[in-house]
């Protein structure tokens, strides 16, 4: 049985990404002059049909993919669904020249096109993977999935909860799978934490601490927080059993009116509490993040090479003492340590994790819902940031 799946990617580079946000591509086309419009129309929509290659029988499942755009994030896409054992990418499409022709250097068998409508509609391609400006990612997953693809969305999944909630319901009533990019969830540190917190090493958890900051890249479609803190969003909805019930978000934007720096903190229930500093404006770059627990603490560093995890032996114990009316804090101090961390490509286990949960009929643990319970997250953000920190009950 041969299965078919389509992936979109559109890069960075997709015209008017970086300059405006539009609710629709009909409404980009809109706006844009009448040449732009013909050149659009050329290069996206009116390009020659592509000849994919027939399909060949084999002894076990392929997935077909077909990848939207080759921009930053897309040769990743490629790279890591093209050649496995259950999975190909049989087309490409860009509206860049140049991208098509470093398609067709390193991949010569993949079909290239600057249609994206001949993937989205192809009968011989199964997986659509959205790896584009979040602006893009609805209209394209929902087109995917009309026509019969699975869906492989780059974070964050959409702009709205409104758009989340439309695209996970056409998705069941289809019976088709959505997996929301979420890279970090993969990685051997992530899984390492989960694993701390589940067993119990760590104890009863307090926090959840991380600063994800850098100079650049500025957008110009989405601030800081859409920007970098899903990463963490995502970790922290992975880790932590309960679930937020309140968001606060302040920050500033210095140069273009958006904000490029900004703090989050997260209220869970049982005082955890979680929070975010991320920033477009830091003179180095920092990925450092602190999860404190009864028993013991935890730093994650994910620039270090070797030892990303390291576990501390230290805590503090409140006590208070018959006729004494202040409370007797008592600090512990012990060993530090560094486990092994699985050194993985993160990338190629969400890839193949993704094509097994198609050929087997599971749910991704990063399905459509978790981006959903994203989505709403930012979307609470952005509210309290406009608000100058107001709370925001989730």
């Amino acid at each position: 049985m041969l299965l078919l799946h389509v992936l979109i990617a559109i890069p960075r580079s997709f015209p008017g990404a970086s300059l405006v946000r539009f609710a629709t591509l009909t409404e980009y086309l809109e706006a844009k002059s009448e040449p732009e419009v013909d050149n659009m129309a050329t290069s996206l929509i009116a390009g020659p049909a592509a000849e994919f290659p027939e399909r060949k029988e084999s002894g076990a499942d392929v997935l077909r993919v077909g990848v939207i755009g080759f921009g930053y994030w897309g040769p990743n896409i490629v790279r890591n669904f093209h050649g496995q054992e259950h999975s190909t990418v049989v087309a490409v499409c860009d509206k860049s020249p140049k991208s098509l022709q470093r398609v067709r250097s390193t991949y010569p068998s993949i079909v290239c096109t600057h249609d994206c409508n001949e993937l989205l509609t192809s009968p011989d391609i199964d997986l659509i993977a959205v790896v584009t400006p979040v602006w893009t990612h609805y209209e394209l997953a929902k087109a995917a999935l009309e026509n019969g693809k699975h869906v492989f969305v780059e974070k964050p999944f959409t702009t709205t909860t409104a758009q989340a909630e439309e695209l996970i319901e056409l998705a069941d009533r289809k019976n088709l799978k959505i997996m929301v990019d979420h890279t970090f969830l993969f990685t051997g540190a992530v899984k390492r934490i989960r694993q701390f917190i589940d067993d119990g090493t760590l104890g009863k958890l307090y926090y959840y601490d991380s600063t994800r900051v850098n100079l650049g890249l500025f957008q110009h479609d989405v601030n800081v927080i859409w920007d970098l803190a899903p990463h963490d969003l995502s970790i922290m909805d992975y880790v932590i059993d309960e679930k937020p019930e309140a968001v606060v978000a302040t920050g500033q934007g210095h140069l273009n009116g958006i904000a490029n720096i900004a703090f989050m903190t997260l209220y869970y229930p049982n005082n955890v509490i979680g929070h975010i500093n991320v920033n477009w404006l830091s003179p180095v770059k920092v990925r450092t993040t602190l999860i404190g627990g009864e028993k013991k603490m935890l730093v994650w560093n994910d620039i270090e090479v070797d030892e990303k995890i390291k576990i501390y032996d230290k805590g503090v114990q409140m006590g208070s003492a018959e006729g004494v009316y202040q409370m007797l804090v008592s600090y512990r101090t012990g060993d530090m340590w560094a486990p092994k961390v699985e050194q993985v490509e993160a990338l190629k286990m969400e890839a193949n994790y993704f094509v097994d949960c198609i050929l087997n009929n599971k749910t991704p643990f990063n399905d459509g819902q978790a981006g959903l319970r994203i989505v709403r997250m930012l979307e609470a953000a952005d509210e309290s940031l406009k608000q100058k920190g107001k709370i925001i009950q989730l």
